[in-house]
């Protein structure tokens, strides 16, 4: 095996890094305008690739690797660039690129350990955006050309157990701490190859967080929530992309009881569920021959015959509405899902037409019932133009009126304007309506006061 290729089997490895969160000042990026940051850079590259014994460090655990690679750096530093043109930030600099490249995944890992950052998008090897508090911003940072964006791409979906290439140019997976990453190269991708990674919290959101954010207020909404998952009410999260569906979605999670089964069904597993009794489902794509493939559909299917007593689907994209629609209505109260919507009558365009994918023929009024029938809650969330995430609006499913579902508005977040700083003003109110379900809160023990109702406001959006 050629030394290049050892070397880069050797990157494949999982390697810990330093998990000391990094501060965003403390992540100055490589100066672009100093070419011998470059030149040299590559050089200490191909010096620590000559000095390593491949053959020892084939038989180093990964903690060892870590503290050899540390020393060789240092000492070819000293040795073969003591009177390089670098100052103190550069050379400091210089050592921590290269550690991250050897042992992590080059430019990105800074972004990968930095707890602010969301998300991490690559649209070519020139250009590298972060998304910090709802924001997307353009860093400095950026991949040597092509190839390097590629290697990196390769590093890792290897690690995940997936390929990608010319004949399958597409790869969506979850990487081994959660995250969620997507990448696709030429010739589907016309600029370069391009990278997504949705990072994953090993510390999900709880009820108080989405409050001190602002997502809703602090009275009256947080117990009503609470209230529509101990009452098993059906429940439909609606929301456009990034507007943080899927932590809602989690933190409503957290008070159905603990003496419940729930089966969850995910494209790729995000839920962190605190419950015991839990079976966790993940579908499986297709293999090289192109067969193998499990889907939602599948899953949502199997889990019926599981004894579940809630199923929550990660989000329904597809056929499997059906078959989570027919598990609400028949004896799966309390289930959840999420669906890719900017509106509320939106969502429930888009669920029967989920529902006609699957294929089987029914009428378009027979699916109105069926959706009007399954559906107890709409709830609303949007990432507004200030990046906050606020929940703007909840419907309560009341039937139908000719051939319309329809909804009433129970609560919603009013926004009145924005100030200098570009900050959303507004503020959460009632709609005055007292909703059909308070009934079933009743039955199953929620006290919730009925004169929630009528207050015309929660205060403001300044948190």
């Amino acid at each position: 095996m050629a030394l290049s290729s050892r070397f880069n089997k050797l990157l494949e490895r999982k390697v810990p890094v330093e998990e000391r969160p990094i501060e965003k000042d403390e992540m100055p990026v490589a100066p672009t305008s100093n070419n011998n940051y470059h030149v040299i850079k590559l050089q200490l590259h191909d010096a620590l690739v000559e000095a390593f014994d491949l053959n020892v460090l084939e038989r180093m655990s990964p903690e060892v690797l870590t503290q050899q690679l540390s020393r060789h750096i240092e000492k070819i530093l000293s040795e073969q660039f003591a009177h390089a043109p670098l100052n103190a930030l550069e050379r400091k600099l210089l050592i921590k690129e290269v550690q991250d490249e050897i042992l992590g995944l080059g430019p990105l890992e800074p972004y990968l350990k930095d707890p602010t950052v969301n998300d991490v998008l690559v649209n070519s090897f020139k250009q590298l955006y972060v998304e910090r508090r709802g924001l997307l911003e353009l860093t400095d940072s950026r991949f040597k050309d092509e190839e390097h964006l590629r290697k990196i791409i390769d590093r890792i979906v290897a690690r995940v157990g997936r390929r990608i290439d010319e004949s399958n140019p597409m790869v969506d997976a979850r990487l081994e701490d959660g995250s969620r990453v997507n990448a696709i190269i030429p010739p589907l991708a016309l600029d370069g190859s391009a990278l997504s990674i949705r990072k994953f919290s090993a510390d999900p959101l709880e009820m108080r967080d989405l409050i001190h954010f602002g997502s809703l207020p602090a009275e009256g909404i947080p117990d009503l929530l609470k209230g529509l998952l101990k009452a098993r009410l059906n429940i439909l999260i609606s929301g456009g992309t990034g507007s943080g569906k899927t932590t809602l979605l989690n933190v409503l999670s957290r008070f159905i009881p603990e003496q419940e089964r729930i089966i969850t069904i995910e494209d790729a597993a995000e839920l962190q569920m605190k419950q015991i009794h839990l079976v966790r489902l993940e579908t499986r794509p297709a293999n090289i021959e192109g067969t193998g493939e499990i889907t939602q559909r599948d899953l949502v299917k199997n889990a019926l015959r599981m004894r579940p007593d809630r199923i929550i689907v990660g989000e329904v994209r597809g056929g499997e509405a059906l078959d989570m629609l027919q598990a609400m209505n028949t004896g799966h109260d309390g289930s959840l899902t999420t669906i890719h919507a900017n509106t509320p009558r939106d969502a429930l365009m888009r669920l029967e037409t989920m529902v006609a994918m699957a294929g089987v023929a029914i009428d378009p009024m027979s699916t109105r019932r069926f959706i009007s029938s399954a559906i107890d809650v709409l709830i609303q969330i949007a990432r507004l133009s200030d990046g906050t995430r606020k929940i703007v609006s909840l419907q309560e499913i009341t039937g139908m009126e000719q051939e319309i579902i329809t909804m009433q508005e129970i609560f919603k977040f009013s926004q009145e304007g924005v100030d200098k700083g570009g900050k959303i003003v507004g503020h959460f109110k009632m709609m005055g309506i007292r909703p059909m379900f308070l009934e079933k809160l009743e039955s199953h023990g929620v006290d919730i006061d009925p004169a929630i109702f009528s207050r015309t406001s929660f205060g403001g959006s300044e948190q």
